[in-house]
């Protein structure tokens, strides 16, 4: 890489139209006013946040991957060091990056390094392909792209070769590994140390404005290519450091991320960005219990997250594995989808640590359970909202606010919810209300008590003659069947009914699960029998969305396939 840019010559360009500013969605300015006056826009950019840390814990190890280690003072300098190259390369204010990196240390490096430049970064994930970041990238209008060399034998540079050759605009190719395209940028160097004196000045020139775009998340439908979700300093700074606060993270937290950093669960829930801002150390691994668990005791993680998936495998693979010291664990976060009641109850026997369940979206609203809530809490509930000017409402299908503890569909709105998708009028118009409340597509109960039970989405409500099931509560049920590993209700269609229930079940090794054995425990749970499923599929696997959710679409596809096929056969 070249040397740094001296200060002088590398003073921000005159300021020009802001692309990102023209299609985000803004916060009506009396809201906005009023977060301010309530203090929860601080009015400071996320990469401004990380100096004062590492000014006052330069040695302290921030983010140690493998066999390498980071301290603060080089998260710091290094950051800003690729800051200048950046901007040596000619990326300036407002320009857009698609990263899709796996989690290390230069994704780390690259996203601060973005964010104390004002460059925007657009997280893809990993198990993109083609078809996803030709969109982001022509969608965000982005002039660079950051991608592994080979990931999982699967050729990134390549792919991304390709995605430049038919996207002018893409100019700069960002390459983790060993850059073999033309032109291609070596990241490691890119996120090394500086080579000369230190380049915070430098940077500092470019200081983006804390209202301002700072990355764009993914929103996690299922249905269609993502929307891009525009997060801003002043709102994600706000996501990252409450939900660390809720979380009881600090200096001494050592969190480990097993679940890809792109996603806003692993970024700033409080992930990454709610660690290292609060001084703690992150540890780049695996979801595969045998590393987490190593690792756990290796480093003495106190705190990490899962999706059910995964919190389930690890829970099996401790009664395989109960030599390992997992006791620094004192938190696992479970998200992403609804968990078990039956398995959220395995947690503090089996691992020793407390559940935290979170439920949230990319689009903004958290809701936790508190470390301090009773089991009951804990183990039956997905929390309440984590922001006292968090605004939910539960309503109909009419939009009618339910009753108390009556399933309903969640709006909400609050001030680290975007109010508009980015470039996406139509979609915003049904998404929003024109009062700007977000339609999350959850169906919950909202408790006495405040915390909300997920039931699940609208879609995974099955209206059989009349009566709405929740594909969730159907899932729950199902766990108290011996043998069932993971469980997935969707509805199926039939002419007299209008749907049916369809449980899929992946059974453990060399065990069969029969659609007697789920009536009989749901008979002993004493279940109104409209709610039996009519059909059980056993399948070695559950389909999962590239964010590590279950497939739901891709079930009711299959299910109206298998009866499309059966009925072909019937003479």
């Amino acid at each position: 890489m070249p040397e740094l840019a001296r200060p002088e010559s590398a003073r921000p360009e005159p300021a020009r139209p802001s692309p990102t500013r023209e299609h985000a969605v803004p916060w009506p300015e009396d809201d906005a006013r009023r977060y301010v006056e309530e203090g929860y826009w601080q009015g400071r950019p996320i990469g401004d946040e990380l100096l004062p840390v590492a000014d006052t814990r330069p040695d302290a190890v921030a983010l140690v991957e493998d066999g390498r280690r980071l301290t603060y003072r080089e998260l710091a300098e290094s950051a800003d060091a690729a800051a200048v190259r950046l901007a040596e390369l000619g990326l300036r204010l407002d320009d857009r990056i698609v990263l899709q990196l796996p989690n290390s240390i230069e994704f780390t490096v690259l996203t601060f390094a973005c964010l104390r430049l004002g460059v925007i970064p657009v997280m893809a994930l990993p198990g993109h392909r083609r078809h996803e970041i030709a969109y982001l990238a022509e969608h965000a209008e982005a002039v660079a792209i950051a991608v592994p060399d080979v990931l999982r034998d699967f050729d990134h540079q390549a792919m991304a070769t390709e995605i430049q050759r038919d996207n002018p605009v893409l100019r700069h190719l960002l390459v983790l590994g060993k850059p073999t395209a033309p032109g291609a940028v070596d990241l490691h160097a890119l996120c090394s140390p500086p080579e000369g004196s230190a380049a915070r000045a430098t940077v500092d020139a470019y200081r983006p404005g804390s209202r301002s775009v700072a990355l764009f998340l993914l929103s996690g439908g299922t249905t269609g290519l993502p929307k891009l979700i525009a997060r801003t300093h002043d709102d994600y700074v706000y996501n990252a450091r409450r939900s660390a606060e809720v979380s009881g993270f600090g200096p001494d937290t050592v969190y480990y991320a097993a679940l890809p950093l792109a996603h806003n669960f692993a970024l700033a829930c409080p992930g990454l960005l709610g660690t290292l801002l609060c001084g703690g150390r992150v540890v780049m691994g695996s979801p595969r219990p045998a590393d987490a668990f190593a690792a756990i005791e290796r480093e003495g993680v106190t705190a990490t997250a899962a999706v059910p998936a995964i919190a389930q495998r690890w829970l099996d693979h401790r009664h395989a594995d109960p030599g390992r010291d997992l006791g620094s664990l004192r938190v696992l976060q479970v998200g992403g989808a609804r968990l078990a009641d039956e398995v959220a109850f395995r947690v503090r026997p089996t691992l020793g640590c407390t559940l935290q369940q979170v439920f949230g979206m990319a689009e903004g609203l958290l809701n936790y359970t508190r470390l301090d809530d009773p089991d009951d809490v804990i183990c039956t509930t997905q929390g309440r909202p984590m922001c006292p000017a968090d605004e939910i409402l539960v309503v109909d299908d009419s939009g009618r606010p339910v009753p108390g503890d009556t399933p309903g569909l969640l709006l909400t709105r609050g001030p680290y919810t975007p109010r508009g998708y980015y470039r996406a009028e139509e979609h915003n118009a049904r998404a929003f209300t024109p009062d700007g409340w977000y339609r999350t597509g959850d169906i919950v109960r909202l408790r006495p008590d405040g915390n909300l039970v997920v039931e699940g989405r609208d879609k995974d409500m099955i209206n059989r003659a009349g009566e709405n099931i929740s594909a969730e509560e159907i899932e729950n049920l199902a766990y108290r069947v011996p043998g069932v590993t993971q469980a997935a209700a969707v509805a199926m269609p039939d002419a007299d009914l209008g749907e049916r229930v369809c449980l899929y079940v992946v059974p453990e090794p060399d065990r069969d699960i029969a659609l007697d054995d789920v009536h009989d425990a749901m008979e002993r749970a004493e279940v109104a029998r409209f709610k039996f499923p009519d059909r059980v599929v056993t399948v070695d696997a559950l389909p999962a969305t590239k964010l590590g959710k279950i497939d739901k679409k891709a079930l009711r596809a299959d299910i109206a396939r298998r009866l499309d096929e059966e009925r072909q056969k019937t003479p």
